[in-house]
């Protein structure tokens, strides 16, 4: 067995906050920090350690935060600086850490330092972002054919000083430059402003794509986000992100993750490798998000499990004693994961058994906000009722394919990352108990029997069993620092898998069907030696050393 070194984070288990819909305190329709405090309690009830903050800065919302108007404030939707303070020190208090969203290759167009470069060529902030001349004589076309991923083009023009900036997303989010060493600066101050604040890290936003290569060639011509291969891991990425890590984060006691699309477990590795070049200290990639889809969810295909446990088996198998995983079902970014890879006739089942086949590998959990509950995708009825820049863009693209708005409404409703952003459900009271007036975007229909309260009351509920499941891990190390060994591989209903630690042994299995499968304990196990510790049936026999899995089953045997 390769051996493994023991951290805090690798025993963290993390909830995230889409702050605007996670719980409204001051009756606006719009959920906020004083919402956020009056749930601190039961966040901790989990038992998690870390609460991650989806952006809270100030922001004109044309990506719902991710366009940030200014690092070191809060966004007066959500509250003020005190308030945020005030949760800070309330997570503190309850034994929780708190991270950041750190949004750092682009900025929103209403920044300051945006206003200020559109002033001229000679002005300092100029600099600060990605302008470039057109190729041509006039200026008029752009400096290459890159696409953006949320918004058509990846080039706007400026007519008065006859140039184009950079955005990679949408158009109110233009790139920083990073290559210019004032930029860095900058970010590196606006670590430190939140560290010293009191925050214990940083979720860092599609941080390797934050370096650009400077000849700005073609990209291979895609739908969207053509050029993507030349900045994805570019040219400067790992040179900046040590200098982030050397000259600040290194002086603090925190931790890092990073987004990063498109990338494999080999890229991965140079960043988060544990030894004096590791950058960061986990990395959220999207393979295992591709089980459903082909690259991105608006493709849709039919879910596949076998896509889905190569995606899982890859990166365990590869940074086990080299690296850390993170793990996570949900986040704002995707659909809710029981429509993807559950079942709604059997949503309690499915959601306990895809938190055991997750959550239980090496790895720290991320848990999105109302994953814990059950939350599925609403139905809306109408493409006008959407609100996402992302969303907005899909319907011109579907309109150039043809598509009918039946057609997209439909797709819509199974891949829009709006699915995970319907407002939080507390209860079975009006709004959801998420807001005393109308919420600022669609409910989902099915608050009156999925919600929280009805969830602390059924002792059976989906939250419950994410409260033995944290448990589990937390007091049996084998499910933290423990390697990993998949079975059944060929299986298109099974998913099973062993972690070993310290002579101890451990079996997860997973039925991802309604019909019965006939399982057999891999060579090695004998499960009637084995205690039963985590299972989402009451009735639980063994014949033969097996059993025929029930719809949507999970069992975790300890040896």
């Amino acid at each position: 067995m390769a051996e493994i070194s023991k951290r805090p984070y690798k025993e963290y288990s993390v909830y995230q906050i889409w702050p605007r819909s996670f719980c409204d305190g001051n009756g606006d329709g719009i959920g906020d920090l004083i919402g956020v405090y009056s749930k601190l309690d039961y966040i901790k009830s989990l038992g998690v350690d870390v609460i991650w903050f989806s952006p809270l800065y100030p922001s004109p919302n044309a990506d719902y935060g991710y366009d940030i108007a200014d690092y070191k404030d809060i966004n007066p939707e959500y509250g003020t600086l005190d308030d945020f303070k005030k949760v800070l020190d309330g997570a503190h208090e309850r034994g929780m850490k708190v991270l950041m969203d750190l949004v750092v290759n682009h900025t929103s167009d209403e920044h300051y330092w945006f206003k200020e470069s559109l002033k001229g060529k000679d002005n300092p902030y100029h600099e600060y972002y990605h302008w470039h001349e057109g190729k041509n004589k006039d200026g008029k076309t752009p400096p290459n054919n890159w696409l953006s991923t949320f918004e058509g083009g990846a080039w706007e023009y400026n007519e008065n000083l006859n140039e184009w900036y950079l955005h990679v997303f949408a158009k109110k989010q233009p790139d920083l430059n990073m290559d210019n060493p004032k930029v860095r600066e900058e970010v590196k101050s606006i670590m430190r402003f939140w560290l010293d604040m009191g925050v214990d890290g940083f979720r860092e936003d599609v941080i390797t794509f934050i370096s650009k290569p400077a000849n700005l060639p073609d990209g291979f011509p895609l739908p969207a986000a053509t050029g993507v291969e030349h900045y994805k891991n570019g040219p400067h990425v790992h040179e900046y992100l040590k200098e982030f890590k050397d000259e600040v984060l290194s002086k603090y006691d925190c931790f890092t993750v990073g987004e990063s699309p498109m990338m494999t477990m080999k890229n991965a590795l140079p960043y988060i490798t544990e030894g004096e070049n590791q950058v960061l200290d986990m990395m959220f990639h999207f393979q295992h998000q591709e089980a459903d889809c082909f690259m991105t969810e608006w493709v849709h295909t039919p879910f596949n499990l076998h896509k889905l446990k190569k995606a899982f088996s890859t990166w365990q198998d590869a940074l086990y004693g080299k690296a850390w995983n993170s793990l996570y079902l949900e986040n704002h970014d995707h659909a809710r994961i029981i429509n993807r890879y559950g079942s709604l006739k059997y949503r309690k089942e499915s959601g306990k058994m895809l938190a055991t086949m997750c959550y239980l590998q090496s790895g720290t959990p991320f848990i999105y906000q109302g994953q814990e509950i059950g939350m599925t995708n609403p139905t809306v009825d109408s493409i006008d009722k959407y609100k996402d820049v992302l969303t907005f863009n899909n319907v011109k693209i579907a309109k150039k394919l043809h598509l009918s708005d039946k057609l997209f409404l439909k797709l819509a409703n199974i891949a829009s990352r709006e699915n995970a952003r319907t407002p939080m459900q507390w209860s079975d009271e009006k709004y959801a108990g998420f807001s005393t007036t109308e919420p600022w975007f669609v409910l989902n229909d099915n608050y009156k029997s999925i919600n929280v309260k009805e969830s602390e009351e059924d002792p059976d509920s989906i939250l419950n069993y994410y409260r033995k499941l944290l448990k589990l891990r937390k007091e049996n190390e084998i499910f933290i620092y423990g390697d990993y060994k998949e079975h059944y591989k060929a299986s298109g209903k099974l998913y099973v898998y062993e972690r070993n630690y310290e002579g101890r042994k451990a079996l997860i299995i997973c039925s991802f069907s309604e019909k019965g499968a006939k399982f057999k304990a891999p060579e090695g196990f004998d499960l009637s030696k084995g205690e039963l510790v985590l299972n989402n049936y009451q009735i639980n026999k063994i014949n033969d050393n097996g059993f025929v899995t029930r719809p949507y089953e999970a069992r975790v045997y300890l040896f």
